[in-house]
């Protein structure tokens, strides 16, 4: 029987986290030491999380930045096989964590992860998102590097590549491009199912894509974005969310779609401009 050591970030997620940590606990085959990393939560999370035995790291409230924390955590942890399930992710297979954790056998697998699917709610444009990112079968697209709310590493892998702490997000596929620039491969497991979605309102929406292309001046050095290439971008998303829509008979719902399309792209293109500005002039706090 494998230890692991699982990592859960937690802030204010009184409304899912038992869910999420009774499906974890279920899980066969492997020894579970859990660390719960909370940021601050002023619900009832720490309450729910109690009857749960485990290793608790408290953050100051407003100073959670992904990279150092995720950092700090698997510092501390104590076994060689780590992994991350993010507090709203149910776990759908009581050996979700033994299939993700099984490619890390091989010596040049330096970390895994799992498939989410949408919980029932999603909205349609999510629910294409996640298939084509975590689809049924092994071939998933290139642009998917890793992906943390149920993921797997070997901390002798993050003991080379640490999380990057220049920009606020991104920072699993930042880890995911550096560690496969070594020559290690990252296994997709789509047998390790779990249910994972958000439903972003368009401010919600416009500050993830913003926080997303501020973080890819730092993981694609090479590249570049203009306004031009922000329409084609926007041209094409449109056009295959539209059709998805069509074939699904939600026509209704275009409009909104393309207005949702308009605020993805756009603000991807305001993210990347601005870290492209700064980069250089500032200095994020880095992991000691």
């Amino acid at each position: 029987m494998k230890k692991v050591t699982v990592i859960v970030r937690t802030f204010n997620v009184a409304w899912v986290v038992d869910q999420a940590l009774a499906a974890l606990m279920k899980q066969k085959w492997v020894k579970i030491e859990l660390m719960i990393v909370d940021s601050g939560s002023t619900d009832a999370t720490l309450d729910m999380v109690a009857p749960y035995p485990h290793t608790l790291i408290e953050i100051e409230p407003g100073t959670y930045f992904p990279g150092k924390v995720l950092n700090r955590a698997v510092k501390e942890a104590k076994t060689e096989l780590i992994v991350f399930i993010n507090s709203d992710v149910v776990l759908l297979d009581q050996y979700a964590i033994f299939k993700l954790i099984h490619p890390l056998e091989a010596s040049m697998t330096a970390a895994s992860f799992g498939r989410q699917v949408v919980r029932p709610e999603a909205d349609l444009w999510v629910r294409h998102d996640y298939e084509r990112a975590f689809p049924a079968t092994d071939d998933k697209p290139d642009w998917m590097h890793y992906s943390l709310p149920i993921a797997a590493m070997k901390k002798s892998a993050w003991e080379m590549q640490a999380f990057y702490t220049n920009a606020w997000g991104s920072e699993d596929t930042h880890w995911g491009v550096q560690i496969k620039n070594m020559g290690y491969n990252i296994a997709y497991v789509k047998d390790a199912i779990a249910m994972h979605s958000h439903n972003y309102t368009l401010k919600q929406l416009a500050s993830r894509r913003r926080i997303e292309g501020e973080a890819d001046v730092y993981i694609y050095p090479e590249k570049s974005v203009s306004l031009f290439s922000t329409l084609l971008s926007f041209a094409a998303s449109s056009m295959r969310e539209s059709w998805y829509y069509l074939n699904n008979n939600r026509i209704v719902g275009i409009p909104y779609l393309l207005l949702n399309r308009i605020v993805y792209s756009w603000n991807h293109y305001k993210g990347f401009k601005h870290s492209s500005r700064i980069k250089g002039q500032i200095t994020f706090g880095k992991y000691q």
